[in-house]
């Protein structure tokens, strides 16, 4: 099982809520935020997982922004004449920008104008950015251009912006034609205008919220902005911003308060005197009334009783605000209640000026006038129910008038089920829709002051209680085997409600295995002693409880796994003929001792395009070894066209994974050179003596001269010509300028050389000597190291030289002894050191017959082809006369 999860930003919107299961993460349109380090686990139930990770950069480059300020102090308004002005450029990008300035074509450099100055802030990390005019001279009024560039990567071209610098210059300010704050009743339209006084270049406006973005409906002329009907939801502060760049930028701000009346409430405070729950006779009553109103200060209340209006007096006594509680009160007390007092009392609350509709609040005080209490059905605690369900909690509550109810957790800490700490209720029932394991727990209700007595609140708690079933783990493994060996299952609960009683089952298909119950362990496991052909399939574990089943799945099959194809194979193999020519396949087989031996690999071959396989058998004798790489030659192949080629291992259970890739004509060829006496290379052709770049490597070696060389190179570093001294000579070099990083590997693989055949009468190896020139110049040289490959140990590299460090300004040459038993490849792996002076090259690499001379003789010039008393023997490309789908291994 592949699956691909990331640590920071994501690959897609949920891409860190869901995992993406799939051997290749496709990214479409990929953002910046999307950059990131990417994991991919492979998991098939054999011991560890794997884990690669690969990092993804994503490259960008913002329109730069140049902004202008004057030094601390001087006037704000104008750029006076003789004052020092500053002209910023920032620009968001990746990788770091780099900054250049120009007046008008002229390219500013430091030290380049004494009056001009550049540099970067301390506190930022960019690269130089600001640019400085000390003392104002009449020729610094000009046009400036900034110019960002991250060096086309990713060939991203450079971006400019330009800032007109004259002594009309100045900040921007502005005015609102508008009174502050403003008020305004729901549903009418209101114009908000903002005018430039000052500012050159003119500046821009733009409105903004104070509290979230504007509202949808808002249209936006220029500097003037409209509200059409507008509501309670659009009222807060609008700010008028002008900026030019010059400066700060200005800002005026207005208040729009919108005109309302809402959530009107009432409750009754029976004898605070007495502390008694309920009315009586004799004793003081008072009615409180509370409403919402913007402005408060609008706000009047008036009352009445039974519709006739009532006036403060001794024993009525009207207050309109009330210390003690919230504005937006007034309290109605009655001194000694008589019976005559019983009877329907109003308040109706008002806001001055009209254009809102009046908030009218009954209050009934009789006899029948009583305190709340609340009780809990007996059915209605504990509730039990199962997740995915509905469920209403239910609290009963007397008395005249019902209170609201107020729903929480028991323990306070705990949210609600729609997220908000307390929730209302005006019957006393709480709905829950879809409940879910985590809302089981005890929910207290309880009675409020509002629309109801102002006495000590009345609660009680209802326990729920949500069951579901196991969830259990692993919901699906892969288990491959093969016949007469031994396997263990084992299925484990999580988490399930209730757990006291839970019982399982093993099943393979429909044939039941096994049942039993749970005792103290959590697990249950199940193992077939030896495989047989019968006993491959589905094997599944329900674990069971009132709520539902949880099911561990575990697919035992003897399939042999995927072969992995060797993409490194040099390809094709080039056939001297002019029509046809033929491939070197190469696979290691993928865990090849977890199933049964591989008798044999179907192989299909069909033309790119075509639907028809053809297909061929290739019997293996003896066990595949793990690593081992398994050569196949395919002959017949007609140029230029494709090949789909499609490799299955086959063993006593029958077919395994397939594995399919393309093999295409390159229209190169590739040499292997056969019984080798010398090589020489020194990089002057087109295809540099067939050296291939590592597909694995980070970045590439790159073939260069001096002649060639771009005119934007880093100085201090690299060769200033050839080994020879040739300027037009071309050499092998690496680049360590951005986006190259610390440690970055760059890797060139040789063709494949075949040995001389060993001596028939000794078994010692045929010894050549390996030497080549190289060049490590710079402050910040990393590392030369050269390997050595054989035949058939692909994953073994042996290392055979290495050099560190700066070795000045000249080319040295390397002299190494090798006895390689089989044909072998070299490996030149240049690592890039920590900074951009780093360049490493080589060149003139050769491999003599024979044993490498003693420091103390004089190098051969291997260019001029004077090799000494060693006979020179033409390279000679093996022609592959094989036939069709012949193999070797």
């Amino acid at each position: 099982q592949i699956r691909w999860t990331k640590t920071a930003g994501s690959a897609s919107d949920r891409f860190q809520d869901s995992s993406v299961f799939n051997e290749t993460l496709r990214i479409s349109n990929i953002q910046r935020h999307q950059g990131g380090r990417y994991y991919c686990k492979a998991e098939n139930g054999l011991g560890s997982p794997a884990i690669k990770s690969i990092r993804v950069d994503v490259y960008y480059l913002d329109d730069p922004i140049v902004t202008v300020h004057q030094s601390i102090g001087e006037a704000k308004e104008q750029f006076y004449y003789e004052r020092t002005v500053f002209l910023r450029c920032v620009a968001n990008s990746n990788p770091p920008v780099r900054y250049s300035w120009r007046r008008g074509q002229e390219v500013l450099l430091q030290g380049s104008d004494k009056g001009v100055e550049i540099y970067e802030p301390f506190f930022t990390q960019g690269e130089t950015k600001i640019l400085k005019l000390k003392n104002l001279r009449p020729q610094d009024y000009a046009n400036y251009s900034c110019i960002a560039s991250v060096r086309n990567v990713c060939s991203i071209p450079d971006k400019m912006v330009s800032f007109r610098l004259s002594n009309k210059t100045a900040s921007p300010s502005i005015k609102l034609l508008v009174d502050d704050p403003i008020v305004v009743n729901p549903g009418e339209a209101i114009t908000l205008v903002c005018v430039t006084t000052g500012g050159e270049p003119a500046p821009s406006l733009t409105w903004v919220r104070s509290a979230g973005i504007l509202p949808e409906k808002t249209v936006l002329n220029g500097g003037t902005l409209t509200i059409p009907a507008i509501t309670s939801e659009d009222a807060g502060t609008y700010s008028c911003i002008a900026n030019n760049n010059v400066g700060n930028p200005a800002k005026k701000s207005t208040n729009i308060i919108v005109r309302a009346l809402k959530k009107g409430r009432f409750w009754i405070t029976p004898d605070p005197y007495h502390k008694d729950d309920n009315i009586q006779i004799g004793r003081e009553v008072k009615i409180s009334c509370q409403v919402e109103a913007i402005p408060s200060e609008e706000l009047t209340f008036s009352w009445f009783k039974n519709g006739r209006p009532l006036r403060s007096s001794e024993r009525m006594v009207i207050t309109q605000t009330d210390p003690d509680v919230s504005p937006g009160t007034t309290n109605l007390d009655i001194i000694d209640l008589k019976f005559t007092d019983f009877g329907t009392y109003t308040c109706v609350a008002s806001l001055k000026g009209g254009g809102i509709s009046d908030i009218s609040i009954d209050v009934n005080i009789s006899s029948s006038t009583v305190p709340p209490n609340l009780t809990v059905p007996q059915e209605k605690s504990p509730l039990v129910t199962r997740e995915g369900d509905t469920i209403e909690l239910q609290c009963q509550v007397t008395g005249k008038p019902k209170p609201i109810i107020l729903w929480s957790r028991a323990d306070k800490e705990v949210a609600m089920p729609d997220g908000t700490m307390q929730t209302e209720s005006y019957d006393g029932i709480l709905r829950i829709v879809n409940v879910s394991r985590e809302m089981t727990g005890t929910y207290r209700c309880q009675t409020s002051q509002y629309n109801g007595f102002n006495v000590k609140p009345r609660e009680a708690l209802v326990q729920l209680i949500v069951q579901y079933p196991p969830a259990v783990e692993p919901t699906f493994l892969e288990i491959r085997q093969g016949q007469g060996r031994s396997i263990t299952m084992s299925c484990r609960v999580l988490r399930a409600y209730p757990t006291r009683v839970l019982t399982y089952e093993w099943r393979l298909g429909s044939k039941l295995l096994r049942t039993g119950q749970f005792d103290v362990q959590d697990y249950t496991e199940y193992t077939v002693s030896s495989l047989s052909r019968d006993s491959y399939g589905i094997y599944n574990c329900n674990i069971i409880n009132e709520a539902g089943a949880g099911q561990c799945s575990f697919l035992v099959t003897g399939k042999a796994y995927a072969p992995e194809f060797y993409y490194d194979t040099y390809n094709p193999l080039w056939q001297n003929r002019p029509r046809v020519y033929a491939y070197s396949l190469q696979w290691t087989q993928m865990n090849p001792d977890a199933v049964d031996r591989i008798l044999a690999y179907r192989l299909g071959i069909r033309q790119a395009g075509q639907q028809r396989w053809w297909e061929q058998e290739i019997t293996v004798n003896g066990n595949i070894q793990k690593g081992e790489l398994i050569t196949y030659n395919l002959t017949e192949l007609i140029k230029p066209e494709a090949y789909e080629v499609r490799l299955t291992p086959i063993t006593r259970f029958g077919e395994g994974d397939s594995t399919i890739r393309v093999i295409k004509y390159s229209g190169k060829k590739t040499f292997v050179y056969e019984q080798m006496r010398e090589f020489h290379c020194g990089f002057e052709d087109g295809n540099i003596c067939l050296f291939t770049q590592d597909d694995t490597d980070n970045f590439d070696w790159t073939k260069q001269s001096t002649a060639t060389r771009d005119t934007k190179y880093t100085p201090n570093t690299g060769p200033n010509a050839d080994r020879t001294g040739s300027k037009e000579g071309f050499y092998m070099y690496i680049e360590t300028s951005r986006p190259r990083l610390e440690g970055e590997k760059a890797r060139l693989v040789s063709p494949v050389f075949s040995v001389a055949p060993k001596n028939p009468y000794g078994a010692t190896n045929t010894a050549y000597c390996f030497s080549f020139y190289y060049h490590m110049y710079g402050q910040h040289i990393g590392s030369l190291n050269v390997y050595l490959r054989l035949k058939g140990q692909t994953a073994i590299e042996n290392p055979l030289w290495s050099s560190s460090g700066n070795k000045g300004q000249h080319w040295n040459q390397a002299r190494v002894n090798i006895n390689p038993p089989t044909s072998f490849q070299l490996i030149f792996e240049g690592i890039r050191g920590p900074g951009i002076e780093g360049d490493i090259a080589i060149d003139d690499v050769s491999i003599v017959e024979g044993e490498c001379m003693k420091s103390d003789q004089p190098a051969n010039n291997l260019r001029s082809g004077a090799v000494g008393t060693l006979a020179h023997i033409r390279l000679i490309p093996v022609i592959i006369l094989m036939s069709v789908l012949s193999h070797q291994r």
